[in-house]
């Protein structure tokens, strides 16, 4: 019987104990506002709001003063809050004469200058020049207004008229949309989801205030003001677009992507969205852009803001089933022989593996679409191997395609050359930069004949080495010299007049220049979009040379992505406080639609010791991507490199793992249906429970499994916050009953805590050494009663690869439910897969009483019962595609 400590429980703030060490200590409060710049050539700002829980709007005029104050007054009255920074600029020493030629207030404070975490010293007056909304006229789904500024802005070529449209899309759901009314713009090439008709019954108001122009949404419910844009000046120049709002409450998460807090604290933090090649570091942008927002409001109701912008959302795909099993990959194989040693070896311990990858050293100078003929000789026979055993190949790629061999000797860049396919200086010519190997042209993803060149490439390569998967690296993009070989052009896309918080200071810093010529735009527009708009190419290059659900791996991601690719976290450390971090980091990318993610399990750079990566591994199996990858010149990290002790626990917590594929599967299948999240916050679940709000060290696969790793060294017990309600311990189903506490728990080196939710029923299955065998194995379900004696789950069930299996109703889908003492299994969609597919077992957690006997479709069958309340009925046999019910007495 496992024995559990009760703690005190305080409602926790945002984890700070693996802050950086050159980190400043914040010393003032929660701030609750959030203010927003972005740079912008071709420019419109969406903001979509989505709400959880008759329209009423109205203009209202801005108030004027009582009386007229001295500028000094006027300054001081404004509260320390609601100082909107007038001089966001980095690298500047804000003086008064400079602030007050922008016609801001200037206060010096206690913070030093231009502090990270200090309040601005230049902020905005209450009367700073805004736009006035000079009409508001109803349409068919909302109204469209025009607005106009009658005072030039401070940045340069600030627009004059702007076009305002709000549509009511659903009840839950507005659009608000502001562009430039005489002139068209660029606009982010994403499908959006677009409305019919009219909201009949929005649970929100929208008021707009006339002058200055701003936009007031409550939540009819409460009253809670959602977006407030009355507070600070609207800004819409041609290269700087600002709009600021107050937070109905601290708890805010999203805005990646960033290495954070899952909950982002809010003492003047900024965070900007400018995809960078960089190892992840605390305060700065990494290798995505992610401009969604999620607010948890006091009482617990949510509500989410999408910027759709792609300057400084569909539902994802379903991956493949062994796209979830173990990934085992290192740079520094150093040939095809030693790669294909640890797939034996892993065979040879029989420790699950899905798929062996391979980081460039495969390649021949570091060349795409190339293997080394000497070192990577026999790659194509491991690969058959591979297959042979019901396991997969993974290969990387880099955008970056060598420019330097002589001329009809590399086809991928003479066609591309030919073809017309990379991205341009200003001058027209091919932008050259540097990257693995050497110098390289980038092919331009956002020119339509690109993909047929990089399917061409892909094919050619495949019919010497038939991969299965692609791992899509270096694609922010990634360049080692700053804009290029030859630098960039002195214009003002290269030099904006204001250049936001981006690691290196410079938009071109380890990149290729902004000004770059692309097929739609250039690229200070498309920055942000070329890792989405690789892995949508590689996406549809897959699945024509497999006629299989792709799976792409990609390091770079804007919204949607999650509809052609996964993502792993980057070049993390082999540090304690890393393998912290990925646990935020897959939680936010969760939030942002992207579900399969997961860290680089043990670490990326330096070594690992043995019991950190035990306990990464034991976290890392529950990724919903997981993957066990390090560089080249350190110890290997692959489970068979390790003590007897460490390699049998690996080995069982990926047993596990794969042992709830089919749970997992299904958690896939809603998100790929619903957009739900797989790996979840607490507070998704329980929203009334403000504790749950800041924790980040545990989660939720779905809504039934709690995990809580270990995460500190030297430990043999961990706490874990147990939300209101039973929860049963997942291994042995004894229970525990939690008023909404912390509880410690034992943890020794071979053991990860997890524990399934009252109410749930979970499907596993038997495990074997792949996806492949486990797929086939008999099932065995568990079901954790409730204090009402309730449970339900369901399964989703194909055959693993297909493409489109739920969309053509080649699947099978049964419901669970257990209610007054009987377990039944509804098929409410059936395929022939699951004729194939056995019941074995049913467990049933917090069964109170010894049942007297147990009857299998109506037939009595033997059962065990145990002290800890589990009934346990075993030898059943059930076909999963048949009904059945087991009812005890």
């Amino acid at each position: 019987m496992k024995s559990y400590q009760k703690l005190a429980t305080d409602i926790p703030q945002p984890t700070e104990s693996y802050a950086e060490e050159e980190s400043i200590d914040g010393k003032l409060p929660c701030l609750r506002k959030l203010s927003t710049w972005w740079l912008g050539v071709g420019l419109l700002m969406i903001v979509a709001v989505l709400l959880s829980g008759v329209t009423m709007w109205m203009l209202r005029q801005g108030s004027g003063s009582q009386h007229e104050q001295t500028p000094l007054e006027k300054c001081s009255a404004v509260p320390e809050p609601l100082r909107f920074d007038c001089y966001p600029e980095r690298n500047v020493v804000v003086t008064k004469e400079l602030c007050e030629s922008r016609g801001c207030c200037f206060i010096e404070c206690d913070q030093p200058l231009r502090s990270r975490n200090g309040v601005p010293w230049c902020f905005y007056p209450p009367d700073f020049p805004s736009y006035t909304l000079e009409s508001l006229n109803q349409t068919e789904l909302g109204m469209v207004g025009l607005l106009r500024r009658k005072v030039k802005a401070y940045y340069p070529r600030d627009i004059e008229r702007l076009q305002l449209s709000v549509e009511f899309e659903t009840d839950t759901r507005l659009h608000i949309k502001i562009t430039d009314s005489t002139s068209p713009r660029f606009e982010v090439p994403l499908e959006v989801p677009q409305a019919v008709k009219r909201a009949e019954n929005p649970i929100y108001s929208l008021e707009f205030s006339k002058e200055p122009f701003g936009l007031l949404l409550r939540r009819r419910a409460s009253g809670t003001v959602l977006l407030n844009t009355t507070v600070a000046p609207l800004i819409f120049a041609d290269q700087f677009l600002q709009i600021s709002t107050i937070l109905s409450s601290k708890f805010l998460y999203g805005l990646g992507e960033h290495r954070s807090s899952f909950l982002h604290s809010l003492d003047w933090n900024t965070l900007t969205l400018w995809a960078r090649d960089v190892p992840p570091m605390e305060s700065y942008n990494l290798y995505g852009a992610h401009p969604f927002y999620l607010l948890m409001e006091e009482g617990g109701a949510a509500h989410g803001v999408f910027l759709l912008n792609s300057n400084a959302m569909g539902f994802p795909a379903m991956p493949p089933f062994w796209g979830l099993g173990f990934h085992l990959c290192r740079w520094g194989y150093g040939t095809s022989n030693e790669t294909w040693q640890i797939v034996k070896a892993m065979r040879n311990y029989q420790i699950p593996q899905d798929a062996q990858w391979n980081d460039i050293d495969y390649m021949e100078g570091y060349r795409d679409f190339t293997f080394d003929p000497e070192k990577f000789d026999t790659l194509p026979q491991l690969v058959e191997d591979l297959h042979k055993h019901g396991q997969y190949y993974v290969m990387i790629l880099d955008p970056g395609i060598s420019s330097t061999n002589p001329p009809g000797s590399y086809w991928p860049y003479d066609e591309g050359l030919r073809r017309g396919i990379f991205i341009n200086t200003t001058q027209g010519q091919t932008l050259i930069g540097q990257v693995w190997p050497g110098l390289t042209a980038f092919p331009d993803f956002s020119n339509p004949d690109t993909y047929q060149w990089w399917l061409e490439n892909l094919n050619r390569f495949h019919t010497h080495v038939p991969f299965d998967g692609l791992w899509i690296d270096m694609n922010e993009p990634s360049d080692f010299k700053d804009g290029s070989v030859d630098g960039c052009s002195p214009g003002e896309l290269d030099n904006p007049p204001y250049v936001p918080a981006v690691l290196g200071g410079s938009l071109s810093a380890k990149t290729v220049c902004t000004s770059a010529k692309q097929s739609t735009s250039v690229h200070y527009n498309l920055h942000n979009l070329y890792g989405l708009m690789e892995a949508k190419a590689t996406a549809s290059a897959l699945i024509q040379i497999r006629g299989k659900r792709p799976l792409v791996i990609s390091r770079s991601t804007f919204p949607s992505q999650g509809r052609y690719s996964g993502h792993w976290l980057g070049d993390n450390r082999s540090k304690w406080k890393d393998m912290y971090w990925s646990v935020p980091g897959v939680l936010s990318f969760n939030l942002f639609g992207i579900p399969l993610v997961g860290a680089d399990i043990c670490g990326f750079s330096g070594t690992t010791s043995e019991e950190l990566c035990t306990r990464w591994m034991q976290l890392g199996a529950f990724y919903p991507f997981a993957r066990n990858h390090n560089t080249q010149n350190e110890k290997a990290q692959d489970p068979v490199a390790f003590s007897s002790g460490a390699r049998t626990a690996m080995k069982e917590v990926l047993l596990t793992r794969y042992a709830l594929l089919p749970f997992l599967y299904t958690l896939f299948y809603r998100a790929h249906l619903q957009g739900h999240t797989v790996a979840r916050a607490l507070f998704f679940e329980f929203p009334q429970d403000m504790i749950t709000y800041s924790i980040d060290k545990q989660f939720l696969w779905g809504q039934s499994l709690l995990v809580t790793p270990v995460l500190e060294p030297g430990m043999d017990s961990v706490i874990g916050y147990f939300p209101r309600g039973v929860w049963y311990d997942y291994y042995t189903g004894s229970s525990v009953n939690s008023s909404g506490e912390s509880l410690k728990m034992a943890a020794p080196l071979d053991h990860i805590n997890l524990h399934v939710r009252e109410g749930a029923i979970l499907p596993t299955q038997k495990p074997g050494s792949t996806s492949w065998v486990s797929s086939g194995n008999p099932l065995r379900l568990i079901a954790a009663l409730s204090q009402n004696a309730s449970a339900w789950g369901d399964l989703f069930w194909d055959d693993g690869e297909s493409l489109d299996t739920f969309e053509r109703g080649d699947y099978s889908y049964l419901v669970f439910n257990v209610t007054q003492n009987v377990f039944t299994s509804t098929v409410l969609h059936a395929n022939v897969e699951a004729t194939y597919i056995t019941v074995d077992v049913l467990s049933v957690y917090g069964v109170r009483e010894k049942p007297s006997r147990v009857t299998v479709n109506g037939k009595e069958n033997p059962f065990s019962y145990l002290d800890n309340q589990v009934l346990t009925v075993s030898d059943l046999n059930l076909n999963l595609s048949q009904g059945f019910s087991i009812c005890w007495l």
